[in-house]
């Protein structure tokens, strides 16, 4: 008898058990409705209400401005006017209008070629635009846009050099004087490539021309857009074989990584733009 009424109290306290919520703080279903349930592949925070961050493509326009980080230094994409404090260039124009696309305006923020990828990764602004040159490192802490253009690292010379520095064997000897700005894609290739001329390191890229053109310096080796404005604009200076550049490289805008609604957004204005005929338009007003 006592065995037969042990078995029944265990029998009733499993039963009450397996009826129980499984925790205080989780209610048991109403009779006759499934339990709630969260997202599909929703994390532990958002189930338990954490909300991701908004993308820029809502809080741009919110806030009705685009921070734009740009170098300044890079005709014809970005210049700053130290004088006035405009900015100008193919680049500027074309921020000016993806801000305008989102009812914005476009408010610059002051970066140098090796503070760009960080301050964009770190949120100090939206968008990097200026020349900036796709890069499998720049790729590891930022995403980038639908290309704008093709581009290429080339020699700008004296006209008077114009053969005489053709090929990267010509131009890496003794006695060769080869000057680079800081801090971007043209340190890079030039200290890949550069093994017995002289390196010579000017931290101005507004004025680096200058020293080409004053005999403290051979050549530079940089874009091949860059070499043409540079060329246009120094007479002193020629662009070689900018069609057939050493390398091959795309321009595009730099953008955070893990915003896909944004970077969707710019892809489509950017593929708009370069067939429709803005991009040429900015283009041909600092190239022709």
């Amino acid at each position: 008898m006592k065995r037969a009424a042990t078995l029944s109290a265990l029998a009733c306290l499993l039963a009450v058990t397996a009826a129980a919520p499984a925790s205080s703080d989780t209610p048991a279903p109403t009779p006759g409705t499934a339990p709630a349930a969260g997202p599909v592949g929703a994390s532990a925070g958002a189930a338990a209400g954490h909300r991701p961050a908004a993308s820029l493509l809502d809080s741009v326009p919110r806030r009705g401005v685009l921070r734009v980080c740009t170098t300044g230094d890079y005709r014809p994409f970005t210049h700053l006017d130290t004088k006035t404090g405009d900015y100008s260039g193919i680049d500027i124009k074309m921020a000016e209008d993806l801000a305008k696309s989102l009812d914005a305006k476009p408010r610059y923020v002051a970066t140098t070629w090796a503070d760009l990828v960080g301050d964009l990764a770190a949120g100090r602004c939206d968008i990097g635009m200026g020349g900036v040159s796709i890069t499998l490192q720049r790729a590891r802490a930022v995403s980038f846009g639908e290309p704008t253009r093709t581009d290429g690292k080339t020699p700008i010379v004296r006209c008077e050099d114009k053969d005489k520095y053709r090929t990267l064997e010509q131009i890496d000897r003794p006695g060769t004087d080869v000057i680079v700005n800081p801090g971007g894609t043209n340190e890079q290739f030039a200290r890949e490539h550069i093994k017995q001329a002289n390196l010579k390191v000017h931290p101005d890229n507004t004025t680096i021309f200058d020293e080409i053109v004053a005999g403290r310096a051979d050549l530079m080796m940089t874009d091949a857009s860059e070499t043409r404005y540079q060329a246009k604009i120094h007479p002193e200076l020629c662009s070689v074989h900018p069609d057939e550049p050493f390398t091959f490289s795309e321009k595009a805008y730099a953008l955070p990584r893990g915003d896909a609604e944004f970077r969707e957004y710019v892809d489509q204005w950017v593929h708009l733009a370069t067939h429709d005929g803005t991009y040429r338009k900015y283009e041909d007003a600092w190239m022709k």
